[in-house]
């Protein structure tokens, strides 16, 4: 079978990317690992947020997923509250200052999952592939021939979403650069006794920021971002100690915690494709980067890739070119290769800056937050370029945009 589009990796990034390409004349394919999707807990929430910027929503919305997520679930954030443990420095933004109603949402990777998966059993030209994995890609001029266990398949274009550890990228070559932060993230959902105030709150400790993103009611996920040995003792404290440290840690902001459901622990590591295209494969998502998660711009980026690659697909299919050609695809690396190299890089600058150091630099933070808070046009500019409201933006990222005529 000889496909247009093969998307190798079903998470949120990959989906969205056979949504964007839902109703158009290209065939698409999806290969996928694991035979079923995780479901939300019943009860609780599952530790894996993300938080989705306005852009993402806009998104979500336009490729058709946005109806079919539980609502119920989301927890929105309207504010944003920033300090540091080093410092008087603070910050506090409001999406009233943009003439929002809010900053974004939090929502749990497995609710994103489900909900995009149920927009592609209504696309007639995305086919799923699953459970399957790629064991074999062979590029050719014209197409790239793709061996799916005992399957054969040929694509015009192979598009890698499958994570931060590429089979795709590693099977072609292709070289990444890479950083390791040396901290871990400790992940959990907790019920506090104060209620968060539909609020984004963000403390930058010595060993790293500790976040409390808010669930409905009174739920908030926690990303904890710590040394690795500390990371350890974290999860290996009992429910009780465990709540009691972040308690202190927040300053006891939330009347204290009780844990809900069980923790996680992830390594901390940035990384850069050295390129993200070759004649018939493009990378997309964790694929061809991953970012710090301390301002939340992991998934928001692997989502702007996904469109921004839909978008240049649409382009060169009403210009009557091959997409899978490598002058087509660069546009694409072009496009958004820039971006997110700089979003890495301010959030290098913005490790560096605020975990650890001396007083000279806790006295360059702490001058710098309540800079930034006396200051309404910085603060706004902040805020737009976070929501993903600002730069070379795709089509998909604008309200009620379409790329195909529906059918």
């Amino acid at each position: 079978m000889t496909l247009d589009v093969m998307i190798v990796g079903g998470g949120m990034v990959g989906l969205s990317l056979a949504c964007a390409l839902g109703n158009s004349p290209l065939q698409v394919g999806l290969v996928e690992s694991s035979s079923q999707t995780k479901t939300p807990p019943v009860a609780g929430f599952d530790v894996r947020v993300s938080a989705l910027t306005l852009a993402s929503e806009a998104m979500l919305k336009n490729i058709g997923a946005w109806e079919h997520i539980a609502h119920e679930r989301l927890g929105v954030f309207r504010e944003m509250q920033v300090w540091d443990a080093g410092s008087s420095g603070s910050v506090h933004f409001d999406g009233a200052q943009l003439g929002q109603p809010h900053l974004g949402y939090i929502a749990e990777n497995c609710m994103l999952q489900v909900a995009l998966e149920r927009r592609i059993a209504a696309l007639s030209n995305v086919h799923w592939y699953r459970p399957a994995a790629v064991e074999e890609i062979t590029v050719k001029q014209a197409h790239a021939e793709l061996r799916l266990d005992s399957t054969r398949l040929r694509a015009r274009l192979v598009v890698a979403a499958d994570g931060a550890r590429s089979r795709v990228r590693e099977g072609l070559g292709i070289p990444v650069h890479g950083k390791d932060y040396q901290q871990h993230a400790v992940v959990a959902v907790v019920q506090s006794e104060r209620p968060h105030a539909e609020t984004a709150w963000q403390k930058f400790l010595a060993t790293g920021p500790l976040a409390v993103l808010p669930l409905p009611g009174n739920f908030s996920a926690i990303v904890w971002s710590t040394t690795p040995e500390l990371a350890v003792e974290l999860k290996e404290l009992d429910e009780v100690q465990f709540c009691q440290h972040l308690d202190e840690a927040l300053e006891s902001r939330f009347g204290g915690f009780s844990l809900v459901g069980a923790r996680g622990v992830f390594p901390l590591r940035r990384q850069h494709a050295q390129h993200y295209t070759e004649p018939r494969v493009a990378l997309i998502g964790d694929a061809a980067h991953t970012v710090h998660p301390l301002a939340g711009q992991g998934a928001n980026l692997g989502f702007l890739d996904a469109i921004a690659l839909a978008e240049v697909l649409r382009d060169a299919l009403v210009r009557k070119r091959d997409p899978g050609s490598l002058a087509v695809l660069r546009r694409y690396e072009r496009w958004r290769k820039g971006h997110n190299h700089l979003v890495q890089r301010s959030m290098d600058g913005f490790h560096w800056l605020f975990v650890g150091g001396g007083k000279g630099r806790q006295l360059v933070r702490g001058l710098g937050l309540s800079m930034t808070d006396r200051v309404p046009l910085v603060k706004q500019e902040i805020m737009r370029f976070a929501a993903g409201m600002q730069g070379d933006l795709p089509l998909l990222t604008r309200p009620d945009a379409k790329l195909w005529a529906t059918r």
